[in-house]
This record gives structure tokens, sequence and C-alpha cells, in this order.
């Protein structure tokens, strides 16, 4: 789809999408602004507390009801799941006490749809570190002539960046948190005085396969579901000129028209490239680090950044920049938790992916009070106020007192995460329902949540 330009920006179909809500396998995702509105500390104020008493791992059965609280909460999980239909799966863990509060069908496998972000997110803090930022680059072969002329080629290269795009971009889709093409070209423009380039500015987006969707769509672009392609080289979250053409050369054509606009002859060559081994840096900008990149991922629930950094993971520690193998290097990390689920791609879109409500509450419960688990906690929505989980028990008790991870595929509604109960006990839980359509399902989801915070659990 032609993008519009607007001086230095490109409006694709994802600024539609993300006007629409269908952007992300999470809900409908919010506006920017509310993106921008979670910020870190918020979230960690939710569910705040002292450390658990144990680090022993969520129990395999339900212990059995005790008076008060305990028995008024599972009266209401039986209702509501009930209605919920026979496909549901449910794992609630206290975290003060070490003990589970409630299972239903806490081992089945089911399709975690984003809630598999949880997994991605848990990978890229402990692989890739919180601190670590991705660089995107201009590299030259050639040399510096007279008059500001660089006689030879300049390569855009891609590090897998996904916030990469224009300054005007950058603000309203991440909320100021990015690198900007802008920044490149005032780097080569103001420090290193270029005002022609004899050859062309040339893509280079090798870091990953050049494939531009997921498996969900066999690696076929899947715009509806990304809000652009995928690529280690993209531009305003993965906009091209047409569906099916290259991210990582519109990116480049970008470079070439920033430059221009600053009064220095460019042109871009049509097809992408690799930059030669030994060619030199000229201008570079990095990435905002990974713990805010997590945040923009998780709270609007974004597939393309999913899928950009599960890429890195395997581009840095498996074989390749694919989805597949980053995938195995997500599975690896999580093993170390003890749990096995299966991991098709970093987004959840594949139904594929398989993973219990059980395996999610263990990883949760075990990165509790961890540097990691902190992290996360400040990546996540705040349930009823921010990201995909604005809108769940909104107005209720449970609003600003959990933060979540949502998950929805067509009949697949997800939901998991920390809440902060009504008398300070802590609760790790993951709510898998099939069946009912989404907004059913979600509106089951805020009742539950709902009670889980409003009903003391703790009380004799």
């Amino acid at each position: 789809m032609a993008p519009v330009g607007v001086r230095g920006a490109t409006v694709s179909l994802v600024a539609t999408l993300a006007a629409s809500g269908l952007v992300g396998c999470g809900g409908s995702s919010p506006s920017r602004k509310h993106v921008a509105a979670a910020q870190p500390g918020n979230q960690v104020a939710a569910v705040s507390g002292q450390p658990p008493a144990t680090t022993t791992a969520p129990a395999q059965t339900t212990p059995a009801p005790t008076a008060g609280g305990m028995l008024e909460l599972r009266q209401s999980l039986h209702h509501w799941l009930a209605e919920a239909g026979p496909n549901v799966g449910v794992y609630i863990f206290d975290l003060n006490d070490g003990k589970p509060v409630y299972a239903l069908n806490d081992k089945v496998g089911r399709a975690p749809a984003s809630v598999e972000k949880l997994y991605t997110t848990t990978a890229a803090l402990t692989d890739l570190g919180p601190g670590e930022r991705l660089t995107t680059e201009v590299l030259g072969t050639g040399s510096m002539g007279a008059h500001g002329v660089w006689h030879g080629d300049l390569y855009l290269r891609g590090g897998g960046d996904p916030t990469f795009g224009s300054a005007a971009f950058v603000k309203a889709w991440g909320g100021g948190e990015g690198s900007t093409v802008e920044e490149l070209a005032d780097q080569l423009v103001s420090k290193l005085k270029i005002r022609r380039v004899s050859g062309h500015v040339i893509a280079d987006g090798t870091l990953f396969d050049a494939r531009p969707g997921g498996p969900a769509t066999g690696y076929k672009p899947d715009t509806p579901d990304f809000g652009g392609e995928l690529g280690a080289l993209t531009y305003n979250h993965g906009a091209v000129l047409k569906i099916g053409a290259s991210p990582a050369v519109f990116a480049a054509q970008q470079l070439s028209a920033d430059l221009r606009r600053a009064k220095v002859a460019a042109r871009t060559l049509k097809v992408s490239g690799r930059a030669p081994a030994g060619a030199a840096v000229l201008a570079t900008v990095r990435s905002p680090s990974i713990s805010t990149l997590v945040r923009l991922m998780d709270v609007p629930s974004d597939d393309l950044y999913a899928e950009m950094l599960t890429e890195q993971l395997g581009s840095r520690l498996g074989r390749r920049g694919t989805i597949a193998d980053g995938a195995q290097v997500i599975a690896q990390a999580i093993a170390q938790y003890g749990i096995h689920p299966r991991i098709v791609d970093g987004s959840g879109l594949s139904r594929s992916n398989r993973s219990s409500p059980y395996q999610v509450v263990k990883l949760l419960a075990d990165l509790w009070h961890t540097p990691t688990g902190r992290v996360l906690v400040d990546a996540l929505p705040v349930v009823g106020q921010s990201g995909t989980t604005k809108r769940i028990a909104a107005g209720t008790v449970a609003a600003g007192r959990c933060v979540a991870k949502t998950g929805t595929l067509n009949y697949v509604t997800n939901l998991a995460g920390y809440c902060s109960g009504a008398s300070g006990q802590k609760l790790a839980f993951a709510l898998f329902i099939d069946g009912p359509g989404n907004a059913r399902a979600l509106e089951l989801i805020g009742r539950i949540v709902t009670d889980m915070v409003r009903l003391d659990v703790t009380r004799p």
C-alpha cells in the first residue's frame, strides 16, 4: 500500500491499523498516547510488596478450600468458568506463601496467543540484557573528496531496531522513544560535511532473513497483524511502498530523501545488498534499551516488535536471524525455569504454539522479585488503565492493582500476570479461555480478576 509522505514521515497502513485497534494479538490496541502514559514504576506500585517467604514452585494440585475468602473465591471462579464453557485453563498462585490458590486444567497446553510475549520478553531481557541497544549504521566504501563529494557508495545497515523511522513517526508511534533517519542524515551532513554521493545509497538488511511475515501466514506478508513487514532494516514500523516490496530498500530511500532535503545529492539502489567487510562506519544511531523495547512491545501487544526481537535472538544466539532460530533460543531461555512450552514464534500469532497456565505461572513465580522480574512488571500494561488491558475490569477494585499480558486470537482469550489483593496478598495467575467470542471471554476474565483482588483469600 502506498504510503503518504509527510516531511520525513511516512504514514502507512500501520497508522490506520493502530487507530482501528487491529495491531497486535493481545486485544484492541490502544492509541500511542496510552502506551506513552504507561511509564515504568506505575505497574510496580500496583503489585509491589515484600518478597515471598518461599521460592517454592507452583504445586500441581489445588488445596482444599478454607473458610472465608478462599471459599468465596473458589465459588466465584466455579461460577464464571462454568459460563466460559469446558475449554478453559486456570492457575492462580499465592506469591506470599508459595502455595496454589486455584487450578483447573492447568496442565493442558493451549494456544497462548500474545501471552507468548512473556516468554519473548524474558528471553530478550536475560539473553540480550536490559541495557542493550540495537544499532542502525551508515557505512561507506570509498573516500571523501573535494567539495564534500563522497566517492563511492553508502550502505544503510539495519541492526534489527524496530523503532527506526522518521522523527515524526517515532514521536507518534513510540512516544518519542526510537532512533530516526534524521539523526543519521544530520551526522553525515553536519559532521562529515557530505554534499554529494557519487555512488548509491544501498540497503543492507542481511542480519535477518528476508521473509516479511511469520509462521502463521507461511512467512508471507501479514500486515493486518504486524502493521508492516519484518526485516533487520525497517522504517516506520515496516512500512513499504507496496505489499511485498523490500522494507530495507524503502528505508534506504528515506535516507536518500532526507539527504536531498539537506541539499545532498543522493540516489538509492533499487535492490538491497551487503556492506563489504572493511566498510567504514560513518554514522550510527541506537535504539532505546531492551527494557524499553519490551515495554513498547508488551503494552500495546506489538507483534512486529516481538518477531524482530525473536530474530535478534536467533541472530545472536542461534544459527541465524530467523523466527525459527529465535524461537529455539527463547525455548532454551525458558527451559532454565523448568518449563518446556512449545514455542514456534515470538508474538503468539501462530496457533501451533502450546503453553499451559501452569507453565506461565511457574515462570511468573520464579521471576517474582528478581531483577528480570522487576523489568517485566514495568513492561506490562496496568489492568483497567493502560494498553490492551485498559478495558478489562475498568472501574472496579482490580483497576490499577494488576499488571498482565493479554492474548487473543479468534475464540482464544487469555490473560496472565500479577495482582495485588485487597489485603496485600500477591498473586501470579494465568487464565486461558477457548470457545466463547473474545468480547464475552474478556468480560468473564474481567469479573474473575475483580474477584481475585476483591476477595481476601488470606482471612480465616
